[in-house]
């Protein structure tokens, strides 16, 4: 098989539904609050990813610069983002994703504010 029939996904993908939650309930690191997403690289090349994440009321942040070795899943916390910038809790924040091969980028929340945990998982858009 080559590399062109193994890969999926598109090359720019578009979340504009995160809002990181600031406060936690329960042991850390396992119930913190968190905004996370996973990248999906199933292609025979690593995917070098620059993720920039806008705001409401501030200027955009990034790239944050994000590896996927080939025919491999990688899931971060947006809370985790922290070069060039930590990323602000709490503000309402949309992210795109530029990756030099094709991929697939999902993005979910785990809200543990409150004793009864939610999770949420928009869906994201990608740009051809």
């Amino acid at each position: 098989m080559n590399a062109s029939s193994t890969s999926m996904g598109k090359r720019r993908w578009a979340v504009a539904a995160g809002q990181v939650p600031v406060g936690s309930s329960g042991p850390e690191p396992a119930f913190t609050s968190r905004d996370q997403f996973s990248i999906l690289n199933t292609g025979e090349d690593s995917a070098h990813v620059r993720v920039e994440v806008f705001y409401a009321h501030r200027p955009s942040v990034g790239p944050f610069r994000v590896t996927v070795a080939p025919r491999r899943v990688r899931l971060l916390r947006v809370n985790d983002l922290i070069f060039p910038e930590a990323i602000r809790l709490g503000e309402a924040i949309g992210l795109v994703f530029t990756s030099d091969v094709p991929v697939v980028v999902q993005y979910g929340r785990c809200d543990t504010r409150a004793r009864a945990n939610a999770g949420f998982m928009p869906m994201g858009w990608s740009a051809h």
